[in-house]
């Protein structure tokens, strides 16, 4: 029997791509469906057909993007054995990732919707969360330090991944801003320092 519908004419993965960097670029409130289907090439039919809503579109790009890009960013912080070695590297990938000239500038977690959007506060709640994973992620960095004895037991790391997160966010902006890859990596180098110094983290 032959198959009912029409089949797709378009290369879905190709178009959740042009979605996912149109988002990063302009945000969710910013972009609208008339953006999106003159983006992805295709009418919006097909692009409700293919992925539902906008904030369904919305919420695959985002996975997309965190499947994919700045994977270097987070593989620092389990790659190299030392923390200061680890956070380094961390802020400095972070750095030539956000001023990567061929993609949109920052980060796509941080800057990808209004805090309080009504219209969109489901996809701030989901932003949110994945700013929260990466905390997380942090926090369980610090805490290894610990365990490992390269930071004492009084090491406050939940204060300490807080502070390089809100430094990771402020690069965001600052990229978005127009701030060129030079000065993001003088921040990541400043970042690295004030980690080894008496005032940070305890470590030479």
């Amino acid at each position: 029997m032959e198959k009912r519908g029409r089949p797709r004419t378009f290369d879905r993965d190709a178009a959740l791509q042009r979605a996912m960097e149109l988002f990063w670029e302009n945000g969710f409130e910013e972009t609208s469906m008339t953006d999106l289907t003159d983006a992805m090439g295709i009418a919006s039919p097909s692009l409700y057909a293919a992925f539902g809503s906008k904030e369904a579109l919305f919420r695959e790009a985002v996975e997309r993007y965190q499947g994919n890009v700045g994977t270097e960013i987070w593989d620092a912080l389990d790659s190299e054995p030392e923390i200061a070695a680890a956070i380094g590297a961390f802020l400095m990938n972070t750095a030539r990732s956000y001023s990567d000239e061929t993609t949109p500038r920052g980060c796509m977690i941080v800057l990808g919707a209004r805090s309080m959007g009504q219209s969109s506060h489901p996809v701030c709640e989901m932003l949110k969360a994945h700013r929260e994973m990466n905390l997380v992620r942090l926090r369980q960095r610090f805490d290894r330090a610990v365990a490992d004895g390269q930071l004492p037991a009084t090491f406050d790391c939940a204060a300490a991944a807080a502070f390089y997160a809100a430094l990771q966010h402020g690069m965001s902006i600052i990229a978005r801003d127009g701030a060129d890859a030079a000065t993001l990596e003088a921040i990541a180098i400043t970042g690295r320092q004030s980690f080894a110094s008496p005032a940070g983290a305890g470590v030479r």
